[in-house]
């Protein structure tokens, strides 16, 4: 075959030389034998120099390559290769497949971009991608049967409780939750090392399981007024079940004599008052404190406790409640005092963990609730005059008293400011008892200035524990639109402060005293009588 570039003359020689090969075996014919075939003589071609024009590709070729184990084959004749062939060894090496990628897609055998926590191809392709297996790390032998030796004697077991009463994480944190907030909403005293929960309660929580149960009682109780919660509530009634089954039990145990007579221990003691602090957290409104209160006054009128500390924290909250209690019940007893207006015991000033008791303003509270009950009988019984001579003699010398009384407590703290509020409530109780239910520049000037100590207030737990009973009186009394408004922010404070349940019936009880006030009703004023017509039966402490 020719190339192209071949110029005429040297077809013209190419073809003379054919013509005479062409005549010379015409006449060979004539002779027979291959000796005549043999001497025909075909002319050789020259090579010519090779031009790269001339070089064609060499096909590619489907064969696999040869292994270098096998001889290596001759190549046929023909023009040579522009490239080198490739190493068989290089050629034979493959790209290995990644081990790293999502389970998904190594399931599907797609490439995955190992995005983590999941990869973005399944996400793209709106597939649930498994996530990556965990990082597997190699072992010896010896390593893989030891570790085999442990899982199967090893045993995992729970720690036994600590202190009685406290059997898992939830107790745990009602017990904390007890220490650090609810103690101070009871007390005067936000300092830890001086309030008597957890100075006084809580060691002898640690002794007596009974008494533990009641504390995680209360502390889920208050736990459920600031966040309900099921888990809490099903605590809370565990721990009551288990503290009233346990104080049931002590109190059999405790029996004797042929009167029956009970004495009491300490714990027992202690226990009662926190189921009468339970009902207040809880917001019970159907009286369920009053068992406890007759249980509390029937130890206060029989026995002493050998602790000094234990009889004066007993004393002090007995009789706070107790008092209390008269404030919006009609069926409460005339508690005895002294001529002075003080209660039969002493309690140091500096370290009560509650107002009025200490200080001597219970006294006066004491009394106007026996002159309130007075002259609600002479109005049931349409008695004129209402105010008789007695009547005006002993509200005389409740008012003369107060206006005589001195605080016990430095001016310039949290605690003066909050006693001189409770004698300010305690003018206005006696005010609403025996003046007529109308407005008048004098009540108005008292409610204002109660609502400026009360403003004067810091809005901590250990202080706003007291303000209930004194913002209820002042409440009580609030003809004024504006003087309702601050009335309202106090409740709604207080309540988000302290979290107790009574505050919300409280606050219903004022609500229902103002509509009577601005219908100009007489009635306004025996706010006992409304608590007792809705079956209400609660304490606002």
């Amino acid at each position: 075959m020719t190339s192209s570039s071949e110029s005429p003359r040297e077809l013209s020689t190419f073809d003379s030389g054919l013509s005479s090969i062409s005549d010379n075996r015409s006449e060979s014919r004539d002779f027979d034998g291959p000796s005549n075939l043999l001497s025909i003589v075909v002319p050789k071609l020259e090579e010519r120099d090779l031009v790269l024009a001339d070089v064609k590709a060499e096909p590619i070729s489907e064969e696999s390559p040869i292994s270098p184990t096998e001889p290596a084959r001759r190549r046929g004749r023909g023009r040579p290769r522009v490239h080198p062939p490739k190493s068989p060894i290089s050629s034979s090496k493959a790209k290995a497949r990644s081990k790293t990628g999502c389970t998904t897609c190594r399931k599907r055998k797609k490439k995955c971009d190992e995005t983590r926590p999941f990869c973005l191809s399944c996400q793209k392709n709106n597939i649930h991608c498994e996530g990556y297996k965990p990082v597997e790390i190699w072992k010896s032998g010896k390593e893989r049967a030891a570790e085999a030796r442990r899982a199967s004697t090893d045993m995992g077991f729970d720690l036994p409780p600590l202190m009685e009463g406290v059997e898992n994480d939830v107790d745990r944190v009602l017990l904390q939750h007890f220490v650090s907030r609810a103690s101070c909403v009871l007390s005067l005293q936000g300092n830890h090392s001086n309030n008597p929960f957890t100075k006084i309660l809580i060691p002898m929580a640690m002794k007596h399981e009974g008494l533990m149960h009641s504390v995680l009682c209360l502390s889920a109780s208050h736990l459920c007024s600031l966040s309900p919660s099921e888990e809490y509530e099903e605590r809370q009634i565990f721990h009551r079940g288990r503290a009233l089954h346990l104080l049931n039990r002590d109190l059999e145990r405790h029996r004797n004599g042929e009167d029956g007579g009970i004495f009491y221990q300490d714990y027992n003691v202690a226990q009662i008052l926190l189921h009468l602090l339970h009902s207040i957290c809880d917001g019970n409104i159907s009286g369920e404190y009053r068992m406890h209160m007759i249980a509390a006054k029937q130890i206060a009128m029989t026995q002493k406790s050998k602790d000094p500390e234990f009889q004066s924290l007993f004393d002090e909250f007995f009789y706070y409640h107790w008092i209390a209690s008269q404030i919006t019940s009609l069926n409460s007893a005339e508690i005895p005092m002294m001529d002075d207006f003080n209660l039969p015991f002493q309690v140091n000033p500096e370290t009560a963990a509650l107002i009025g008791v200490s200080d001597g303003l219970f006294g006066f509270i004491s009394k106007i609730s026996n002159l309130r009950r007075r002259i609600r009988s002479r109005i049931d019984n349409k008695i004129e005059p209402t105010m008789d001579l007695e009547a005006i003699s002993q509200s005389h010398a409740i008012d003369s008293g107060l206006r005589a009384w001195v605080c016990p407590i430095a001016p310039g703290t949290p605690r003066y400011t909050i006693s001189m509020l409770y004698r300010q409530a305690t003018w206005v109780y006696l005010y609403r008892t025996v003046k007529p239910s109308r407005p008048d520049p004098h009540i108005k000037r008292a409610v204002d200035d109660a609502i400026a100590y009360i403003d004067k207030l810091p809005a901590e737990g250990w202080i706003q524990s007291n303000v209930l009973l004194p913002l209820f009186l002042i409440g009580c009394a609030a003809f004024e639109e504006s003087q309702r408004v601050e009335v309202n922010r106090a409740f709604n404070g207080l309540r988000a402060c302290t979290g107790l349940g009574n505050i919300g019936f409280a606050k219903e009880v004022v609500d229902r005293i103002w509509e009577l006030m601005d219908r100009g009703d007489p009635e306004s004023w025996d706010w006992e009588k409304i608590i007792h017509s809705q079956g209400w039966d609660f304490l606002v402490t």
